[in-house]
This record gives C-alpha cells, structure tokens and sequence, in this order.
C-alpha cells in the first residue's frame, strides 16, 4: 500500500503538470520509474498504460472547458500513433541496459523545458493567421510520437512549445490539443509494448497507481491551464526531471557518491534559482498585464 500511494502520488503530480502545461506526464513518471530500479522498456511500458485512462480523462476534461481544436488533434494524432509504435520497439530492442540511452534523452528533455519556461516568456499573444496545417503538424506530430515511446516521454516538450512557437493557436488550445491527441499516442504506444514485452512481466499495481493519480489530477489541471502561471509550473516539471536523470546516469556510469551529491547540490541550487527567477517574472508579466488593462480601462 505505501507503493501504491508512492505511485500515485507521482501520477498525480506528473499529470497537474502535464494537463496545466501540455507536456511532463511521460518524463516525469519515467523518471521515477528508472529511479526506482524498473527496466527501461518495461517503464515506458509502464507509464502508456497509465496514461491510457489519464489521457481519456484530460482529453474529456479539456474538451469540457473548451480547450481543444478537433483539427489539429487529427493531424497530431495520427502520425503520432505511427511514430509511437516504431519507437515502443526501437525501445525493447535496444541492448539490455538502456537506462543511460533513456536518461540522456530525459536529461535533454528536461533540460529544454527548464530553459524554455524560466528564461523565455510562454506565448501569449495569437499571431493573425491560419491554424496550423498538416505540414507543420504531421512531421513533429511523428517526431514526437517516436520520442515518446523510446524516451519514456517527449510528446508534450516536443509538441507544446512548437504549436506555441508558431503563433497560429491559442495557448490554452495547444495544450488542450496536445493533452487530447496524446490519448492516441498512449494507446497506441501501450498495443506496441504489449506485442513487443509478450513475455516481460508488468507491475499492474504500479500502473494502476500511477492511472489512479494522474486521473484524480486531470479535471483540476484541465482548470487550472487557464489561472496558473505556466512558467513556474514549467520551471519547476523541468529541474525535477533533471535531477532525477542526472542522478540515474551518474549511478550508470558508477561515479564516486562525493561526486554524485556534489553534482545533485549544484543542480538543485540552480533549479531552486530557477523557479525563483520563474515566480518574479510571472509576477512581473502580472503586474504589466494589469497595469496594460487599467490603461485601456481609462481611455
């Protein structure tokens, strides 16, 4: 029972993040998986079956507070589902200690969101436009699916900041979209796993716990993409993902525990530097916002 609501927990925080941001819930819970000693196929695995019903759920719940573009979702989903499958068995087949390969991904993952939300302002305006077509949306659509499945996450750090970045969507309908489409994703990422890990044993009781959460936080982050400020929350998805891989590769390539902690104590100052920068400057885009209002309130 502790495990269980270890797990939960996990899936919990892993999907508040991921529903309020688009992207996480993958890197998150694989990250704790691989810290805890699980195969790293078998925790990818792990973590698309979970996602199965917290995707279902984000999906609906996005979907209930408007939050989602039907097209772009099909353009998405569907070369997502291609690249999901090619990467659940580029995956299993690699060599038997993959740990370091998925870590080094996660670690660039983790990495790229760190950066992306503590030092560059999340898009906030809507560029005149059309929305985005199948020949922006297929490519990192698939791009995306085969890093997802292979690195135990990247759909949303891949999918999110690109439609972001493109101007062409309103923000809380990227995230909406991205969080939808990533239903499809799951699945099909979980029926590659299963054919290819026939013969592996799964812990049910971790899936089931890590689901369990991540659907108990869905309907509140689905809410709350729309009060909370991204950037803290994106901040602070990215340094844990970094410490929680530095230390996974760092214990693969068997390096001293003085050096380990040291490396740990950097990171973690760093990241706590990070999050404090994050919080003035969402307050500090606060206070321009407001002060942008009251001026036009008064014209």
């Amino acid at each position: 029972m502790p495990t269980f609501i270890v797990f939960a927990l996990a899936g919990l925080v892993a999907q508040l993040v991921d529903g309020s941001l688009g992207m996480a819930y993958g890197v998150t819970s694989t990250s704790v998986l691989l810290a805890a000693g699980t195969a790293p196929a078998v925790a990818s695995a792990s973590v698309h079956l979970a996602e199965v019903g917290t995707t279902f759920v984000s999906g609906v719940s996005h979907w209930r507070f408007g939050n989602v573009d039907w097209k772009v979702v099909g353009l998405l989903a569907l070369p997502g589902a291609v690249g999901a499958v090619l990467g659940a068995y580029v995956l299993v087949n690699l060599t038997e200690d993959a740990a370091p390969f998925m870590s080094v991904i996660l670690l660039l993952l983790g990495i790229y969101v760190l950066v992306r939300f503590s030092s560059r302002t999340v898009a906030a305006k809507v560029v005149a436009g059309p929305r985005p077509g199948g020949k922006l949306l297929s490519p990192v659509g698939l791009v995306a699916g085969f890093l997802d499945a292979s690195g135990g996450g990247g759909w949303g750090p891949v999918a999110t900041p690109t439609l972001l970045a493109s101007g062409r969507l309103e923000p809380r309908k990227v995230v909406g979209s991205v969080s939808t489409a990533e239903f499809v994703i799951a699945l099909s990422a979980s029926i590659g796993f299963l054919f290819a890990l026939a013969d592996e044993p799964l812990d049910w009781t971790t899936i089931a716990a890590l689901m369990v959460g991540g659907i108990v936080a869905a309907p509140f982050a689905a809410y709350l993409v729309r009060i909370l400020p991204a950037r803290v929350l994106g901040t602070a998805a990215g340094g844990l993902i970094i410490l929680t891989n530095t230390r996974t590769l760092l214990n693969a390539l068997d390096v001293p525990t003085t050096a380990l902690v040291t490396v740990l104590l950097v990171l973690a100052v760093a990241w706590i530097a990070a999050i404090v920068v994050a919080v003035r400057s969402a307050r500090r885009e606060r206070a321009e916002h407001d002060a942008a209002t009251a001026e036009v309130a008064q014209a």
